[in-house]
């Protein structure tokens, strides 16, 4: 059984929710290997159509747990076992697998994502966010790097001019700058968020799961594609998917 998170399905969307309230869900590797158990239940489950992604209380994910990971490094070195960080599936391989995932993913951002609490949103399909919630790249005050396939993904999201600003001068920002500059879907009040998240999944997952899969695809592959190249791509997928109806090519 899961310690650091919640998993459920309702509808046909999974839900994981990261669960450490207490400390505004700041990540630690046991949860984020939950995460990635759970992620892949989720894209296994054939009765699974969309995955949402989403926290607990007040904050959706307040970076690194320094304090847990200054424990383990003391745990570490007293053993005489060299410091470990980085390595985890969660850093390495989700946000591989969230952008090959069929199903679409929404980020549910309830509260505070600072540091890893908001790259780990990026490589999904949709974030929507609480008005007011507190973002920022804040790596630099950290000295180290961002990580998660930001360096690809947050110029794709907002522009390489944004990009740069927002994680060489390690701001933080609300919701609603996100939203005008791309990063954001949507903004909703608190207290309407998964309401909210859960009629645009509902939306998603009326459709056919094939479609959408495809959809995703296409729409990944045109991104970092020429227009001929996005085009072929198109009508490949579109001929797949009439033969695979049985109504030739």
């Amino acid at each position: 059984m899961a310690e650091h998170i919640l998993y459920e399905i309702e509808d046909a969307i999974a839900t994981i929710t990261l669960n450490r309230p207490e400390k505004l869900n700041a990540y630690i590797p046991e949860m984020g290997d939950e995460v990635v158990d759970a992620f892949a239940q989720a894209r296994a489950d054939g009765d699974v159509r969309v995955i949402v992604i989403t926290g607990a209380g007040r904050g959706f994910c307040a970076g690194v747990d320094l304090e847990s990971l200054k424990a383990s490094f003391a745990e570490q070195e007293q053993k005489g076992e060299a410091a470990k960080l980085g390595e985890e599936d969660f850093l390495r391989k989700l946000p591989l697998d969230i952008v090959a995932c069929e199903k679409p993913v929404i980020a549910a951002i309830n509260g505070h994502a600072i540091g890893v609490g908001i790259t780990m949103t990026l490589p999904c399909d949709l974030r929507i966010a609480a008005t007011g919630a507190k973002l920022g790249l804040t790596f630099a005050k950290l000295g180290i790097l961002p990580g998660l396939g930001a360096s690809h993904l947050l110029p794709n999201l907002v522009g390489m001019a944004k990009a740069q600003e927002l994680v060489l001068t390690a701001r933080t920002f609300v919701a609603e700058e996100g939203l005008a500059m791309g990063l954001i879907n949507q903004v909703v009040a608190g207290e309407e968020l998964m309401k909210s998240v859960r009629e645009t999944a509902s939306q998603i997952a009326a459709h056919d799961p094939v479609v959408i899969a495809n959809a995703k695809r296409i729409l990944r592959e045109g991104a970092l594609s020429s227009m001929v190249t996005a085009m072929t791509n198109e009508q490949a997928a579109s001929a797949e998917l009439r033969k695979s109806r049985g109504q030739g090519s």
